[in-house]
Order: C-alpha cells, then structure tokens, then sequence
C-alpha cells in the first residue's frame, strides 16, 4: 500500500512537472488588436418611387371593386405610354367591409400603383394628370439610389477604406512599440447612410381643375463602405539588434 502511494505521487509530479515545462515552452501569445475605418461618399439620388392609390367606397363589392379595377386599368395604360423608361405597377389590393353604428355597412376598396424611374420631372407631371383625370391619389414619394449608381459608389470608395483601416493599424502598431504588423481576419461591409430625403404627400390630395406638376426635390444619400478586423502585430525588437 505504502508503494503504491508512494508511486503515484511520483507519477503526479512527473505529470505537474512536465506540465510546467510545457507552459515555459510555450509560445508567447501574439498581440492582435481589432481595428476598424470607413469611407462615406455622399450621392445625389437619381431614383424616384412615388405611389398612386384608387380609392372607392359602395355599399356593394363588387361595385366598387369594379370602380377601381376600371380606373387602375386607365392609370395604368397612361402612366406606361407616358413613361417608357419608368418601371410602372401594382403593388396592393385591400378590400375591407366598413360597419359603423347608424350607417349603411359599405366596402372600400383600395389599389395602389407604384411607379420608379429616373426622370423626376415625366413621373411629376404623369402623376398630376392622373390625379386630376382619374381620381387616384398621390399617397407617397421617396427618392433613393439605383442599383447600377450604388455599386459604382461603393467600387469608388472601398479602396478608400481599405487605406483608412492600413493607417490606423500602423498607428496601433506604433503606439504599441511593435516592430510592423500583419493584417488578419478582415471584414469589408457597404451600405447607405439612410437617408434618402423622404417626402410623404397626404393622404387627402385636393383635385387641381388642371393638372400642375408635382414638387420634388431629390436629395442625396450617403453610401459608406466599412472596413473591420484583426492587426497581428509583431514584437518590438530589444535595443541594439
């Protein structure tokens, strides 16, 4: 029994032992420190969305169904002829059964249209002819960037950030006392700013006798590319080598 434990205790500080070499033996853990820059260019908007709806309320369904179906039909036929470049569609139906205490129940039901494209001033003024001629209303407007422009902006700016990211890791490298550094896991991220320069127009349009164009003004937006990740640095070199 006495060998026994006199065995194991042995073996245990063999074990602790060579354990403790190992740690000595170990590598020093390289520093790496997180480092992160962007780049952000402000860009005119050159895309419009803007959303007509056509509105009718009947005490029969299908009457006002029929009444908007009509009138979407019309909208349309003539946004699409009057704006060949623009890309023009429905985008809702709701129909909804109203009850209120005292009154005839009725259905309204409601359509929207949504129109984008880059000439402000052909959706402005299509827009307020339907309005005046057709009864639909301008319920939204927002101006925002097109695919083609967004990624082109990016292209233009991520080198920017990649160099804003280098000066700041050799910055930390420096203010580290490293001897240089190394670039490890790097993310690059792109996204807009958000802030499109939205315009809501009211719910409630007053019909012109004749149709005027629409005010818009379009804003910009800003695209930012983001660069993020890992500066392995390299340990100082002692004095004299």
């Amino acid at each position: 029994m006495i060998h026994r434990l006199a065995t194991l205790i042995a073996l245990t500080a063999a074990l602790t032992s060579g354990a403790a070499r190992a740690q000595d033996n170990a590598p020093t853990p390289v520093p790496v420190v997180t480092v992160s820059a962007s780049a952000t260019a402000t860009v005119p908007n050159d895309r419009l969305h803007a959303w007509l709806r056509a509105e009718a309320d009947h005490p029969s369904a299908v009457t006002a169904s029929a009444d908007v179906n009509t009138r979407v039909a019309r909208v349309l036929a003539k946004l699409k002829a009057a704006l060949p470049d623009a890309q023009v569609a429905t985008s809702g139906y709701t129909t909804q059964q109203i009850v209120e205490k005292g009154k005839p129940t009725r259905w309204r039901v409601v359509q929207t249209i949504k129109v984008e494209g880059g000439d402000f001033a052909a959706i402005g003024e299509a827009a307020a002819r339907v309005q005046s001629e057709d009864g639909v209303l301008l319920s939204g407007i927002s101006f925002g960037l097109s695919d083609e422009l967004r990624r082109r902006t990016q292209d233009a700016i991520t080198q920017q950030a990649i160099a804003a990211w280098r000066a700041r890791a050799q910055s930390a490298a420096q203010g580290f006392g490293a001897s240089g550094w190394r670039p490890g896991r790097i993310a690059i991220q792109s996204g807009d700013g958000g802030r499109p320069y939205p315009m809501m127009a009211r719910a409630e349009v007053q019909m012109a006798a004749a149709p005027a164009p629409v005010p818009l003004e379009a804003g910009s937006t800003d695209v930012t590319v983001s660069v993020s990740g890992e500066a392995i640095l390299d340990p100082s070199r002692p004095a004299g080598r």
